[in-house]
């Protein structure tokens, strides 16, 4: 009785499953071996990978994974990698089943026991990675297209960054600010604000044209506008367009600190410009050999105005309109060359500030009633406080990383300090 339970603890089926980790029930696809590779036990994981007719007991491992559309390359691994280590694990292999392509792990290693010569052989699994590697890839594929799609996002970037740019040189600066720091429904709405309108152009600017090369002339203009431009900018002042040669500018929007500010930062303007002009004119007639002198004309009125985007379905700009932008052109057209004309408001709100000649009363095309304008006096003294202003704006920021720096940071401040007298000695000259 003894010898018969004996003889049954350790038959063939049981040897395996207590062997191999309950070998039947495993939930992955084991089977073994001998040690030429011809199966002896597959579990019912592995059986379902194949036909129900086919027979796997006593047929070859290596045949049996032909059978699943096992790469070659992969079958001659595992039989390289199995006779030199005596193990092996392939993470990844497609397989055949049916209709279906699936992903296993195939671990296999080479079994010994002094216990029973029915486990010696090659035992082994192929483990499920479908799922995780249809994941995987899934995410691969998602991956790349995230990078396209920063890479598209990226060349849109830089080419709005190149357009905004370009755009940047058709806009005032506080305009262009205004279009892409706010709200596209504020920028649209028309407001009725009182401005500073500033006018000016080059006297007989037609005559001077039809005489210069067009590469020469092109060069003045430009060198002029883009001088008048940084002056401008330098008092808060908003270019409305150039036309021509002609310059229209507004104070006191998009931002202003109060009318009186803003006339005030407009004739400090006028005057700078205006001593650039003669710098301007010295500076071509030596080195472009232009004789006739540049002279230019201004004229500056402060009203209501309405300001906002003007134009048509294809096309607006922000503009001012208004009869103070009108006053403005006619004082200039009336001007004497480099005379700066101003209407009565804006003198009421500078008088304190300035001193002014007043003119005879005009007749002004397109207003009913005659004007009364003012001439700008300019003086070395209106000069001096201009050009002081201009240099006392820039500023200097310095940040002390170490105290032990302090003593040449002061150094380099000092050079700094009579560069910048340097410089505004000659302004001044």
């Amino acid at each position: 009785m003894r010898l018969m339970e004996l003889e049954k603890l350790f038959n063939q089926n049981f040897l395996y499953d207590l062997s191999f980790f309950n070998f039947e029930n495993a939930i992955t696809a084991t089977y073994f071996a001998d040690a030429d590779l011809n199966i002896i036990k597959v579990n019912k994981n592995f059986r379902s990978l194949f036909n129900s007719d086919v027979t796997l007991e006593g047929q070859n491992l290596l045949t049996l994974l032909g059978l699943l559309d096992v790469a070659q390359s992969y079958i001659s691994e595992f039989k390289q990698k199995l006779n030199k280590d005596g193990k092996l694990l392939i993470h990844k292999i497609k397989i055949k089943v049916g209709d279906e392509e699936r992903y296993f792990t195939l671990a296999s290693t080479r079994t010994s026991s002094a216990f029973s010569n029915e486990l010696i052989g090659v035992q082994g699994q192929l483990i499920d990675r479908t799922n995780e590697v249809t994941l995987q890839e899934k995410n691969e594929e998602l991956l790349i297209e995230n990078e396209k799609a920063y890479e598209e996002l990226s060349f849109k970037t830089e080419r709005l960054e190149k357009i905004s740019n370009q755009l940047a040189k058709y806009l005032s600066p506080q305009i262009y600010k205004n279009i892409f720091e706010t709200d596209t429904d504020k920028v649209e709405t028309y407001t009725r604000k009182k401005l500073t309108i500033f006018f000016s152009d080059i006297k007989e600017f037609t005559n001077l044209s039809d005489r210069l090369d067009p590469d020469l002339l092109a060069e003045i203009i430009n060198e002029y506008l883009s001088e008048m431009t940084e002056i401008a900018l330098q008092f808060g002042g908003t270019i409305d367009k150039f036309i021509g040669d002609a310059i229209l500018i507004f104070f006191g929007d998009p931002e202003t600190e109060g009318t009186a500010v803003d006339a005030k930062r407009c004739l400090d303007m006028a005057i700078a410009m205006r001593k650039r002009v003669g710098e301007l004119d010295e500076i071509w007639k030596k080195e472009k050999g232009i004789s006739q002198g540049l002279q230019v004309r201004t004229g500056i009125s402060t009203g209501y105005c309405t300001v906002g985007n003007f134009g048509s379905v294809q096309r607006v700009d922000y503009t001012v309109l208004g009869s103070p932008v009108n006053l403005a052109a006619r004082l200039e057209a009336a001007c004497s060359p480099q005379e700066i004309l101003v209407s009565p408001e804006t003198k009421g709100l500078v008088s304190d500030l300035f001193e002014f000649e007043e003119k005879k009363p005009i007749k002004l095309k397109g207003f009913s009633d005659t004007i009364k304008p003012y001439q700008l006096i300019i003086d070395n003294e209106n000069e001096k406080r201009v050009a002081h202003s201009l240099h006392s704006s820039e500023t200097l920021e310095v940040i002390v990383k170490k105290p032990d720096d302090l003593e040449e940071i002061l150094r380099e401040l000092k050079s700094i300090q009579d560069d910048y007298r340097e410089k505004l000695t000659k302004r001044e000259k």
